[in-house]
Parts: structure tokens; sequence; C-alpha cells
């Protein structure tokens, strides 16, 4: 039985009312926030901040391993995660939804594993396709359902942060073959590979990476358009749990 478990990143958790807060402790720490059980269309499912509530922690300073240590924990088997991008392919404008299908690591110093002592021994996870393609079909069919456009597949650069990127480096980006980049995807995406879970990630294109277009980036425009957008990734998710509960 899927159990759904969403990690949100900058105003996704917020879109919720969260009648029930559990503290969950795990071997790695805390995780960045309480997980919140609610229910969406009959399903219920567990929510986390990513990056705190408020929001404050930096993504290179996220406790990737106690957050998806705690969502398995409750016992989730599923996690869509909510990621705030910039969109390299200038095709890609601010608004649009990305289901992306892979990924390229530019973060460093991240615990990345949860085998990394004598107690939990070495493990070699296959990555080669870093997304479960059944939760992105599911994620594509909710979509379709509401008439919503989300672009199917797309390469996602993860950078250190918390800063946002040169145009030099978003040359160096585009060349490698990403067509978006964001902070948060890695080491999530392994961590939850690791732990046995389905991880998926629908992504929000905040603003065109730098040098897209000849504008500056505005930091105002980035929150106007993430708060804009979320009504759309609400209604996905929720279109997505009732689909699940409607399978029985």
């Amino acid at each position: 039985m899927i159990q759904l478990g969403v990690i949100g990143g900058t105003g996704a958790v917020e879109l919720f009312e969260r009648p029930h807060e559990e503290v969950v402790d795990t071997p790695w720490g805390e995780p960045s926030s309480t997980l919140a059980r609610v229910e969406l269309k009959r399903l219920p499912i567990w929510l986390l901040a990513r990056h705190g509530r408020p929001h404050r922690i930096a993504p290179h300073r996220v406790n990737y391993r106690a957050n998806i240590h705690a969502l398995k924990q409750v016992g989730v088997t599923d996690v869509i995660a909510i990621n705030a991008v910039g969109g390299i392919d200038p095709e890609l404008v601010s608004g649009d939804l990305v289901l992306p299908d892979q990924l390229i690591d530019y973060t460093w110093g991240r615990e990345a594993t949860f085998a990394n002592d004598a107690d939990r021994p070495l493990v070699h996870v296959e990555f080669g396709r870093p997304f479960c393609a059944g939760l992105r079909g599911r994620l594509l069919d909710a979509s379709r359902q509401l008439g919503l456009a989300v672009h199917d597949g797309g390469c996602c650069a993860v950078t250190q942060g918390p800063r946002l990127e040169t145009e030099a480096e978003v040359r160096r980006l585009a060349r490698d073959g990403a067509s978006l980049v964001g902070m948060t995807s890695l080491p999530e995406a392994v961590l939850a590979r690791e732990a046995g879970m389905n991880y998926a990630s629908l992504c929000v294109v905040a603003n065109p990476a730098a040098g897209v277009i000849e504008e500056a980036i505005s930091l105002d425009e980035i929150s106007r358009v993430l708060h804009q957008s979320m009504g759309s990734v609400q209604r996905i998710l929720e279109q997505l749990c009732f689909s699940i509960s409607s399978d029985g």
C-alpha cells in the first residue's frame, strides 16, 4: 500500500493545514522540521519542510539523512519532492512545472549515504535513473487529468548554494546537458533510493538561470512566481492523492 510523503521547498508545505504534527528522532539527528500528517482526498500523507519552519536552513546544511530516515520511520513508501529551480533551457519560462528524469551532482561536502561507518555496511545502489518511473507517471497522469501543462523530462544540475549561479557556470551546466538547476535534489534522491523508497521531483521554474535572458534575476520576482505556482502544485498533489485512494 502506498504511503505518500511530500518534502516541500519554498512555500510548498504552507499550502496545507497541519492538524497533527509529530517529532521524530533519528540516528542522524533532528529532521528539518516536525512531520505533519494531513489528509488529501481521503489519503493520509506526511509533509516535511526541507528548509525548516520558518525557512532558515540553507541547502548545503539540510540534514537530508535525518529527513529521509524520519519519513521512512513513519511508513512512507513514496516521496514527492517539490523543488524550486532555475531554467537553463530557454524554452522554460518562469512558472513552468517540470518532472525531471535525470540529475547531475555539483555539490560537495554533503553527507550523501547512510552507509558511512562500521555499523552500516557499504552499499552501492543502482542510480542510473534517479527518479521512479511509476511515481513520475502518476504525477504526469494527475496533471493531464487537470489540464495542467507539465514538462515531461529534463536534467537537473544540483549546485551547492545558497548563492545563485554565475553566467559562466550556467553555460557550463548547459554544455553538460542540464536543462534545470537547483540546490536540493541531491543527496535527497539517492538517500531515498538507499532507503528503498520511490522518489520523484516536481519542479517549479522560479526564474530563468543567469544569462539565459538579459534581465538580472530578481529575488522578489522569484518569490512572486513561486507563490503563484503553488496553487497548481497543490492541485496536482490532490489529484494524485485522489487517484491513489480510488485505487483502494
